[in-house]
């Protein structure tokens, strides 16, 4: 019954997730050029961190990028955000209110292979909050050319960048969970009212977590772009060293 074009916003999830699944997958195997370091900085990619080859010392032409992708990836994958859209859009489990969905024989939910693992949403966040703590480190490291002081356009996306992976991984209903779960009431003591606080306070955050979830997705992909861009000798980013 419906009339206004409903098929829009299912018809854009799709495109945007598959493209940038796409160019997740080829940016990690091509597995080059994910670092600017004009003037002795390091900005490295964020789907390249932690730079596990400069931590443990070892050289690889493998696309070794995988083994930090799953927990980022895994988060977006099992966030219940992302879940409504890819159920609606992809899988037309309704695509829309109102708007029918697919007729299915049996209706099994993430009860079964492989939506069961969306169960492990929590663990992934353990890991993906791991993971931003080093993006904060390489977006703090890329100020300094040199061991001097400095800043620059790549330096400010970076930012920007784990900026909104913060605001997203930490609007987390897992995080709320941390924060303020587990509790009878909020008023019983000094620390559950400390609690409850702060989980008033991420609570902000995770009103807002669809917004997040998008910005954080095209910041991320924006600043591997640049860093691409910008590594390969196709532009020069512009910086001033102070």
């Amino acid at each position: 019954m419906r009339r206004d074009r409903w098929w829009v916003q299912p018809v854009l999830i799709v495109t945007a997730l598959t493209l940038f699944g796409i160019y997740t997958i080829v940016r990690v195997i091509v597995n080059k050029h994910y670092a600017i370091t004009t003037d002795g900085t390091h900005m490295q990619s964020p789907f390249f961190s932690p730079d596990l080859p400069g931590i443990f010392s070892f050289k690889t032409s493998l696309p070794w990028a995988f083994l930090v992708l799953w927990s980022p990836l895994g988060l977006r994958t099992t966030c219940y955000y992302y879940r409504k859209s890819y159920y609606r859009s992809f899988f037309l489990a309704p695509p829309s209110c109102a708007v029918a969905g697919v007729a299915r024989r049996k209706y099994t939910g993430e009860t079964r292979f492989p939506l069961v693992l969306n169960n492990l949403h929590r663990i992934f966040f353990y890991f993906a909050a791991i993971v931003v703590g080093f993006l904060w480190y390489d977006a703090i490291r890329g100020f300094f050319y040199h061991g001097t002081f400095g800043i620059g356009v790549g330096n400010a996306i970076m930012v920007l960048n784990v900026l909104a992976l913060s605001a997203f991984t930490f609007g987390c209903n897992s995080w709320r969970h941390i924060i303020g779960g587990k509790l009878n009431c909020f008023s019983c003591s000094d620390t559950a009212r400390a609690r409850h606080g702060a989980w008033q306070k991420v609570s902000i955050l995770n009103g807002r977590h669809m917004e997040w979830a998008w910005i954080s997705m095209f910041t991320v992909w924006g600043t591997d772009v640049y860093i691409w861009l910008a590594s390969s000798g196709v532009f020069t980013d512009p910086h001033h060293i102070f």
